[in-house]
C-alpha cells in the first residue's frame, strides 16, 4: 500500500542517489568526454534537472506498487528498477544517438548504459528498503 511517507521517502531516496549519481558522473567524474559526445550545449541547469529528477522519482514511486511480482521487496525493488531502468534507456541513450550524430556514439551507449545500470541498481535497492514490511505472492 502507497502511504505519503513512502512516496516522499521514494521520491526523496531517487532524487539524491539519481542527482548525486548524475551530477558525479556527468559534470564531476567524465565532463569532458561528455562534452566531446556533444551532451552539453552550454552549462546545465541544476535547477531544472533537480526538478526533472523530483518528478520521475514521484511517478516511478506511484508506478512501484502496480507491480505486482513475487519475491522479496528487494527482489520486487530490482524487477521495477530494471523495467524503469530500460525504459530511461531508450528513450534517453538510444534516443540521443538516434537524433544527433555522436562522436564515439558506442562509448557513450557503454558509458550511458553503465551510469544507468548504478543509478536504477540503487534506486531498486532503495525502493525495495522502503516498502520491506510488504508481502507478495
Amino acid at each position: 500500500m502507497m502511504t505519503a511517507k513512502k512516496l516522499i521517502s521514494g521520491a526523496a531516496a531517487y532524487t539524491i542517489c539519481t542527482f548525486s549519481l548524475a551530477v558525479g558522473w556527468h559534470v564531476l567524474l567524465f565532463k569532458e568526454r561528455y562534452e566531446s559526445f556533444g551532451y552539453f550545449e552550454g552549462e546545465p541547469n541544476f535547477l531544472l534537472g533537480l526538478l526533472t529528477i523530483v518528478l520521475q522519482g514521484v511517478l516511478l514511486c506511484v508506478l512501484f506498487p502496480m507491480l505486482k511480482a513475487g519475491g522479496s521487496s528487494y527482489q520486487r525493488g530490482v524487477k521495477f528498477a530494471l523495467i524503469a531502468g530500460a525504459f530511461f534507456w531508450t528513450s534517453h541513450v538510444l534516443a540521443f544517438v538516434a537524433k544527433q550524430e555522436v562522436p564515439g556514439a558506442s562509448a557513450f551507449v557503454f558509458m550511458e548504459t553503465l551510469y544507468l545500470a548504478l543509478q536504477f541498481g540503487v534506486f531498486g535497492l532503495c525502493i525495495g528498503f522502503i516498502h520491506r514490511e510488504e508481502k507478495f505472492i
